[in-house]
């Protein structure tokens, strides 16, 4: 039986990545992390000062895509990001790069290279990946298409706590001000901005355990997976 493609997408701090990750073990599934990639990108962007302060060196990341070799290796049953080798996994989701990452985003060149690299990866079946525009952009014809949703409060503290767990040094208020700038920049970007697709189903886990969550999920992937008998 061939496996379906599963496209998550949604607002920051939704829970998108631990939904995904979660669903591509139930199912024996690959997980690709796709804002992973974009964060990348832009650590590499920061490394290498094309990134000072307000300013974006737009063409010298460009040019630099090509230097740019970004995999996922799982290690004790961790999946951790790697950029030219080096994990990263931790680096990529400091509050520095979070707060670039969607400015960086919005470079079409950056959005075409590593869509290709997205929809090579999935040309198989068998992929969950999460992200701001898989159902419509990366993965259009995906089998499940998934929209996650969740209360800016409630978004902001799950990423306060999340952050504070870490040891990270970052006020509430700043990580409330991250997600909000972060809404606007991706739903209003001209290049494939975040929306909800007519054929994805909406998950507003507001209220939901992460337990809830992946029963819901799981029973779409099941009924998805089904009708392709």
């Amino acid at each position: 039986m061939k496996k379906i493609n599963i496209a998550i997408d949604g607002y920051s701090s939704t829970g998108k990545s631990t939904l995904a990750k979660a669903l591509a073990k139930e199912l024996e599934y690959t997980y690709i992390d796709s804002g992973a990639m974009y964060r990348c990108v832009t650590l590499y962007a920061m490394r290498e000062g094309l990134i000072r302060k307000d300013a974006i060196d737009k063409d010298g990341i460009v040019e630099a895509l090509g230097e740019i070799d970004i995999d996922f290796v799982n290690e004790n049953g961790d999946n951790l990001t790697r950029l030219n080798g080096e994990v990263v996994e931790s680096e990529i989701r400091k509050m520095e790069v979070s707060s670039l990452v969607s400015p960086v985003s919005k470079i079409k060149e950056v959005r075409e290279t590593l869509r290709k690299l997205q929809q090579k990866a999935a040309n198989s079946g068998g992929i969950v990946m999460d992200g701001r525009d898989i159902g419509s952009a990366v993965l259009p014809g995906a089998e499940l298409k998934i929209f996650m949703t969740a209360d800016s409060e409630v978004r902001a503290s799950r990423r306060y706590n999340e952050l504070k767990a870490k040891g990270v040094d970052v006020s509430r208020e700043e990580v409330a001000e991250n997600l909000k700038t972060r809404d606007e920049l991706d739903t209003g970007r001209k290049e494939n901005p975040l929306i909800q697709v007519s054929d994805a189903r909406l998950l507003d886990n507001t209220c939901l355990s992460t337990e809830k969550q992946l029963e819901i999920a799981l029973s779409w992937a099941k009924d998805a997976i089904e009708s392709r008998k």
